[in-house]
């Protein structure tokens, strides 16, 4: 029988989440290029002076239950905080859960009362795998309500992430697709294919973003091959194409990315801008920054700017207490003119109503290659470039080629030898061993090892840099390994 997208598929099959293996399907709904939300917006241009958008990023990894890993089950870190409470620290877990799911609350509570709410939700594919493996089937079916149902879908709009929560520059490039398709794969199976059909915009994780030109290139054309048609993105880690700091970040920008080889193409940015992330959004500050702006031209057209921003939406006093009040008391005082609230898609699809387009947004670049182009020239090649680098690297030690994130005080990549080791080992092999074998993804052995794949690159096991979470990462890079020698 033919797979159809009006086809329900499993979230989990064996104990391993739904990441591989319905990749026809992936494509054919995503290369659907009818607008998502315009037929359901009640807002329009002309009648918008400004916008504002929050999105919630929510993450938690996968962990060792026991104390010897060898022989402990992988399970999400809200179930072992849960089952932990009395241990400093996991006290919290009730609340997170709470957070997780509270969301769809404060959406039909408003839609029902006649409002306008919006929001963007950002869940790591860890954590969704996590709610099922726990027995949290009822954050899900929450979630859902607002994910499916045609009277609150319109206010909500998910953003795709990486499956792993892993960062993009200690991420081997070839796993890039690995996780994008991973996390469609799986928020289809759990929410069903229309609701995968409006994703349509890209949320990473850190908010990273690579300036290496090639890694950067790989990046942008994976997204776009996945079909994202925006990615959100810090302002500071963007740069004029001068090399000086934005001068517009209220309006879409188009991020230019060219390889060492001179090949180009671009991704439509949304600019979060800067501050203290949970504070900013708990409080609802977008809203305030927006009624200070007013329509800018763009193309020769007035166009209503938006501020936007995004945090995490669990962790702190600030987001577990005092976001709900705010963002209740927001969505009761704004309406569909004037100061407007929108979500990423939907903005950008009242844009394009105005004619408005990607090839009308002034492009950027990523911070500090300027400082590259500048060195390179006309000629690209791979050797012009690399020599850029070292020769900018040397006259400035702010130059990086490591990109950039919201923890930018720190670096993803040195110091991390003991977990990027076995990590790239891991990756290496699954792909000597996968690529070119013509294995059906659906196949519990494929999936198994491309979980272990993407479980040990999450950012959590980087963060830390040593003790249990980099002994977990080279535990389940073991683990990969082992499935690789030993199932294939």
């Amino acid at each position: 029988m033919q797979e159809s997208v009006f086809d329900t598929i499993p979230d989990t099959m064996e104990g391993i989440p739904n990441i591989s293996g319905w990749d026809r399907l992936v494509d054919q709904t995503l290369r659907r290029q009818e607008p998502a939300y315009l037929p359901r917006s009640p807002m329009w241009p002309d009648r918008m002076k400004a916008a504002f958008g929050i999105a919630l990023h929510m993450h938690q990894p996968l962990v060792l239950a026991e104390d010897d890993f060898n022989h402990a089950a992988m399970i999400g870190n809200l179930q072992y905080m849960m089952e932990r409470q009395h241990v400093h620290g996991n006290h919290d877990a009730p609340a997170y859960a709470r957070c997780y799911s509270r969301t769809a609350d404060f959406i039909r509570e408003l839609v029902d009362d006649g409002r306008h709410p919006r929001i963007m939700l950002d869940y790591s594919g860890e954590l969704l795998f996590g709610f099922r493996q726990m027995g949290r089937g009822d954050i899900l079916d929450n979630l859902r309500s607002v994910t499916v149902d045609e009277r609150y879908w319109p206010n909500v709009e998910w953003l795709g992430t990486m499956w792993g929560h892993a960062v993009v520059p200690s991420t081997p490039v070839p796993d890039l697709e690995l996780h994008i398709r991973a996390w469609q794969h799986h928020f289809a199976s759990m929410f069903g294919w229309p609701a995968l059909s409006r994703v349509r915009g890209f949320s990473p994780p850190e908010m990273h973003l690579p300036n290496h030109p090639d890694v950067l290139h790989a990046y942008v054309q994976t997204l776009r091959r996945c079909g994202y048609q925006w990615l959100f993105v810090q302002e500071h880690t963007v740069e004029e194409l001068d090399g000086q700091p934005l001068r517009e970040r209220y309006l879409p920008r188009r991020l230019v990315a060219r390889n060492s080889r001179g090949e180009e193409t671009s991704i439509t940015a949304m600019i979060k801008t800067q501050g203290s992330d949970t504070k900013l959004v708990g409080h609802m500050q977008p809203v305030h920054e927006a009624r200070s702006l007013g329509p800018r031209k763009l193309a020769g057209k007035p166009v209503p700017p938006i501020a936007m921003q995004i945090s995490d939406g669990e962790n702190g006093g600030v987001m577990m207490n005092e976001f709900p009040p705010h963002y209740l008391q927001t969505w009761r005082s704004i309406g569909t003119e004037g100061v407007v609230g929108l979500n990423g898609t939907e903005y950008l699809e009242l844009l394009a109503v105005s004619g408005i387009t990607d090839k009308d947004f002034e492009p950027v670049l990523p911070l500090h290659q300027h400082a590259v182009w500048k060195r390179v020239g006309t000629t690209v090649t791979p050797e012009r470039v690399s020599k850029a680098i070292e020769e900018a690297a040397r006259e400035s030690h702010r130059f990086t080629m490591e990109g950039g994130s919201w923890t930018n005080n720190m670096s993803w990549v040195k110091g991390y030898a003991d977990v990027l080791d076995p990590m790239n080992r891991l990756s290496a092999q699954f792909h000597e061993r996968l690529d070119a074998n013509p294995i059906d993804r659906k196949e519990h052995r494929y999936r198994n090892a491309l979980y272990h794949l993407l479980a040990s690159q999450t950012s959590c096991y980087r963060y830390w840099g040593q003790g249990r979470f980099t002994e977990m990462a080279r535990e389940i890079c073991r683990r990969g390994l082992d499935i690789l020698r030993y199932d294939f």
